[in-house]
């Protein structure tokens, strides 16, 4: 990727970033990512939908320590994972447990690690649809312990939630670049959730980073969300070390800025045949002010 045109996208990026609503990343070899997150905590706001958003590392300790009084089977999902429930009044009420050390299952290699390095990148590009993971040691096992989110249900095109609209639009661009730039080949209708709303929660990475360079068979937007591909453009080997060295290979880092670029020149053919205005989302507006009373 060329000084000029990434310089030339993130101009146009940078109009819209005003009026978006994703967090700021954190800069460049912050605290490293295996006991804590790349992004300090924000204030959550009133009815987020995203209940952990400003509660990151409170329920990321407690995603580590909390007491689990018992486990059930999810009766969904190849890779058998379990629901663990906490003891009642702590920062979350179950969690998913998916100790995968990467083995081939199905034809395709799982880890446990790759759903950490989802939830911190993602964290890192002020996405907040993944919800928080951590590493846990469970009987002498590590694996993933995954917040568990209440009120949603998987997507289903027949039934697509009421109004969703433009915001309905953006959350899937962002979840397509997102799927793109970490190589997710399963996204599927059990793992892309929504709530009655229109909130999109995006789980299951554990087949996520492979090392492949291409984007064949990660599907793009019809079109980019500018404030993400801002933040997508700007990634440096240097943050990649610093949010997701602990989780993933060189070869997987290596990769994912590979499809980076590939995305890039992708983009920039879209621009010259259809123009910015129709390869990019309009900006975003801002969040309407709470009622006074």
């Amino acid at each position: 990727m060329t000084v000029r045109s990434r310089t030339w996208l993130g101009l146009f990026a940078a109009l819209s970033l005003a009026a978006a609503p994703l967090r700021a990343q954190a800069p460049a070899g912050s605290e490293p990512a295996r006991t804590t997150t790349a992004v300090t905590d924000a204030p959550a706001t009133f009815g987020d939908p995203y209940t952990w958003r400003g509660r990151e590392g409170e329920i990321e300790d407690f995603l580590r320590n909390g007491t689990i009084t018992h486990f059930k089977d999810i009766p969904v999902g190849i890779t058998k994972p379990q629901r663990g429930y906490f003891a009642p009044g702590g920062s979350a009420g179950s969690m998913a447990w998916k100790p995968l050390h990467d083995e081939v299952m199905h034809g395709k290699m799982e880890s446990y690690r790759s759903e950490i390095a989802a939830y911190l990148l993602s964290r890192h590009l002020g996405l907040d649809m993944v919800p928080p993971v951590v590493e846990r040691e469970i009987k002498g096992v590590k694996g993933a312990a995954v917040f568990w989110i209440d009120g949603v249900k998987p997507w289903d095109p027949a039934t697509l939630p009421k109004g969703p609209g433009a915001k309905w639009s953006r959350q899937t661009s962002r979840m397509m670049m997102f799927d793109q730039l970490i190589a997710n080949i399963d996204r599927n209708q059990g793992n892309l959730l929504h709530d009655e709303a229109g909130h999109v929660f995006l789980i299951d990475h554990s087949r996520a980073f492979t090392p492949k360079p291409d984007l064949s068979g990660l599907k793009p937007p019809q079109q980019f969300d500018p404030v993400l591909w801002n933040r997508i453009a700007g990634l440096t080997r240097a943050d990649l070390d610093a949010v997701l060295g602990p989780w993933l290979t060189g070869l997987q880092l290596e990769a994912m800025l590979t499809r980076r670029d590939a995305m890039q020149r992708h983009i920039e053919r879209q621009v010259r045949e259809r123009g910015a205005a129709v390869t990019f989302l309009p900006p975003e507006p801002p969040p309407a002010a709470p009622a006074s009373w």
